[in-house]
């Protein structure tokens, strides 16, 4: 072995034995490994030296650390239970240490995804593919050094499926381009028809950034259904990890293609046609000056991508509507009421929370109120979290007002004999001023204290605040955005906020760069001694508070 393939191998974290001990293995190292080439893809990709780029994917999906840390992915998440068509699952240290071992590109071959079915919305099926642990490790694998290239190169208004982004940006950039008196009046609402099953493989085998033997494999996999094989002409393995990077990079490109055609211009028929799209996955709207605007020239133009890539539009999602009419998006109800933007939980989102309450409390007659808070709490206070950023107190109310509903005919069901007043007593309390809530006395530590149900006004309305369309988590130059970014978050979850009164304890109140005082009336930063890009984690052993001006000190540094 030569002394540069030796100095590649400790780069990219390779052992040189062929045993590994899973449980020995630093994680730390592996992370940091992973994370610094993937920096180093992000500025090739900046710098479009696309040899480079082939040439870091190559070394990543090579590494002892890409693989180790697909193999963790792959048996930490929630289908780590979940098997493909060989039934196997990787749960013990041993298997997973041997897994990274088979991780290898040549003799690789990628068996058919096992087909099932969850249910719509709407009463239809959706087909789902389950992968193998093997296939879906590798997929993973590939994932660290595509995505990357996706967060470089992707459309600034694309929210779907993407590091640090959420439906929240999504709702608050619909916010930004329609809450003007000036604003564009009219909405395209579009949804995609089938697009993980239709997109063109000709398309993807020509434009994906990776290894197109592997690609091949993927697409042309096949699945299973009731002992039979099935062949798969087009589309994307959906259920499987790469599936949403491979669909976003199938629509990347159409936020330029917009904007491109329609320029602001001095000169008819558009002067200012107000297009803005806002896209999460294939779920998207554009606005637009007019109606007549969205029909005759956006809409034509939309389908003549999608078209590229094998994809059309859903005639029955697909509508033009005035925002004086409001649209549905991502679960929110959007409208313009004399002249100004509304956003409320929708109703269909409503009814749907709903119907899962009542089906989870009449699912549990006999069981004690305890158990039925436990279950009920996670889901009520998930909604809640979500639909925070909308001012939407009147429609919290009513919410809650169903579920208490729910709830007392589930007391009285089960005591009969008893009267009101007595059921009451039993099951609802007054707690900091709120009356009738719902709760059951539990013994924690010896202690007797009162087990309460979340309530809907405790949560506040909170103004979401935007990504910026460019930032990229695997930029280090974008690491100070990131963690100021976190500590707005961090400070403005209460449970979270202790985090900082630890650290600010541990630091005896000083400032961790200069040693002077932080003061309760100046803000404070949280740092990362060890960037997240070089894989650094948010422990609190990684994190310290800081002066703003010290962290950007630290950070200017760290960039010369």
């Amino acid at each position: 072995m030569t002394a540069q393939t030796c100095l590649t191998r400790l780069n990219a974290g390779a052992p040189f034995g062929d045993s590994v001990d899973w449980m020995t293995i630093d994680w730390s190292k592996v992370q940091r490994t992973v994370r610094r080439l993937q920096a180093r893809i992000v500025k090739a990709v900046q710098a479009q030296r696309w040899g480079k780029v082939n040439a870091l994917q190559r070394l990543l999906s090579h590494s002892f650390s890409g693989k180790a840390l697909a193999v963790r992915r792959v048996t930490e998440n929630q289908g780590k239970r979940t098997p493909g068509v060989d039934g196997e699952r990787w749960s013990s240290p041993p298997q997973k240490a041997a897994a990274i071992g088979r991780l290898q590109q040549r003799g690789y071959r990628a068996q058919p995804l096992r087909r099932v079915y969850i249910a719509k919305a709407n009463g239809q099926q959706r087909p789902l593919g389950i992968p193998t642990m093997l296939d879906r490790a590798m997929q993973a694998l590939y994932l660290l050094s595509l995505e990357p290239i996706v967060e470089t190169t992707a459309d600034g208004n694309s929210y779907g499926f993407r590091p640090g982004r959420s439906t929240a940006d999504a709702i608050e950039q619909c916010r930004t381009v329609l809450m003007l008196k000036t604003s564009a009046q009219w909405v395209l609402d579009a949804d995609i028809k089938g697009c993980f099953d239709h997109i063109s493989h000709d398309w993807l085998m020509a434009h994906i950034p990776m290894d197109k033997g592997i690609l091949r494999q993927w697409l042309q996999a096949g699945f299973m259904a009731q002992g039979q094989w099935y062949a798969t002409a087009a589309g994307t393995p959906q259920g499987g990890i790469i599936s949403p990077v491979l669909a976003n990079l199938a629509l990347d490109g159409l936020q330029e293609l917009l904007r491109r055609h329609f320029r602001k211009s001095k000169h008819p028929p558009y002067d200012n046609p107000q297009v803005n799209l806002i896209r999460y996955c294939d779920d998207f709207v554009v606005t637009g000056r007019s109606q007549t605007l969205l029909e005759q020239h956006v809409k034509p133009l939309i389908e003549q991508f999608l078209a590229e890539r094998g994809l059309r539009l859903s005639p029955q999602k697909t509508h033009i509507v005035s925002i004086q009419d409001g649209f549905d998006f991502l679960g929110q109800h959007l409208r313009k009421v004399n002249g100004k933007l509304r956003i409320r939980p929708a109703k269909g989102n409503i009814k749907a929370f709903l119907t899962k309450i009542r089906t989870l409390i009449k699912a549990h007659k006999t069981a004690p109120a305890a158990a039925l808070i436990r279950w009920l709490n996670p889901l009520i206070r998930g909604w809640a979290l979500y639909h925070r950023h909308a001012p939407s107190r009147a429609t919290f109310v009513k919410v809650a007002h169903h579920i208490f509903q729910a709830l007392w005919r589930w007391a009285k069901r089960r005591h009969p004999n008893k009267s009101k007043r007595w059921v009451k007593q039993k099951y609802f309390f007054t707690v900091g001023g709120n009356h009738w809530v719902f709760g059951a006395p539990v013994l924690v530590e010896g202690q007797r204290q009162l087990y309460t149900l979340v309530q809907l006004n405790q949560f506040r309305w909170q103004r979401h605040t935007k990504i910026r369309g460019a930032a990229n988590p695997y930029d280090p130059d974008w690491e100070m955005y990131f963690e100021r970014r976190w500590t707005q978050q961090l400070l403005r979850h209460p449970k979270r906020a202790r985090r900082v009164k630890t650290l600010w304890c541990q630091q005896q109140g000083r400032c961790w760069h200069c040693s002077a005082g932080l003061s309760l009336d100046e803000e404070w930063h949280i740092h990362h001694r060890l960037p997240k890009a070089l894989g650094g984690s948010d422990n609190l052993s990684n994190l310290a508070l800081l002066h703003p001006d010290c962290h950007r000190q630290l950070h200017s540094r760290s960039s010369g």
